[in-house]
């Protein structure tokens, strides 16, 4: 996987560290404190150093980028992999770093940034993404929804994805919701349904369905 993808995998590792020059460019200008965490209500709750804002995230990203693609690479059934599905994998972690940076120095240079209206809004749009290709997830040992069941039978793989594809765009567009509702238990909720309703429903098909023929 990594072989075949090196050119998008160079890409994109070098988008992750585009921060960091972003960060040299107005170290001057950032305060020897920036924020750095924000509670439910988008207000800061932790400070950091500049050079840990300037450096440390980016770094973070770049080595959990080559792990996910290191993860990819040893997985048995990596020949199924999509293109679509590799560019998924691939791009999620430059572009949470470009939207937390870009906040992150925002807020360290006094712009009046809604973190609690962004942050569910990325979060809501990738879901929705992630939902549009769990139909489209073969089964592999990596990606997708891993359970006993899935693993164990491809129908109940594919049919699992199919509904998880369905309960994740809808978690995705109640997601982005909460972002103007500003209710963190909604959130919760909804992240709590797109587990356990697709985990539920592969079990119910598993027994239903399955259960005699194992």
């Amino acid at each position: 996987m990594i072989k075949q993808n090196k050119k998008l995998l160079l890409l994109t590792s070098f988008v992750i560290l585009l921060p960091i020059l972003m960060g040299l460019l107005l170290w001057n200008r950032l305060p020897e404190q920036v924020p750095f965490h924000w509670d439910v209500n988008g207000q800061v709750d932790n400070w950091a150093g500049k050079g840990v804002a300037v450096f440390a995230m980016p770094a973070f990203l770049l080595g959990m980028q080559w792990l996910c693609a290191l993860a990819c690479s040893t997985d048995p059934r990596h020949k199924r992999y999509t293109p679509k599905m590799i560019r998924l994998v691939l791009w999620i972690c430059p572009l949470i770093g470009l939207v937390v940076s870009a906040l992150v120095y925002a807020a360290a240079l006094g712009y009046g940034i809604r973190v609690e209206v962004v942050m569910p809004l990325l979060v809501g749009v990738m879901f929705v993404i992630v939902g549009n290709l769990l139909p489209k997830c073969p089964q592999t040992y990596t990606m997708g929804i891993k359970l006993p069941w899935t693993l164990e039978s491809e129908e109940n793989w594919n049919k699992t994805h199919r509904f998880a594809g369905k309960v994740w765009v809808v978690g995705g567009v109640l997601t982005m919701a909460t972002a103007f509702l500003g209710s963190f238990w909604i959130l919760i909720g909804v992240l709590v349904g797109m587990v356990g309703l697709p985990t539920i429903y592969s079990y119910l098909y598993y027994r239903n369905h399955e259960k005699d023929r194992m």
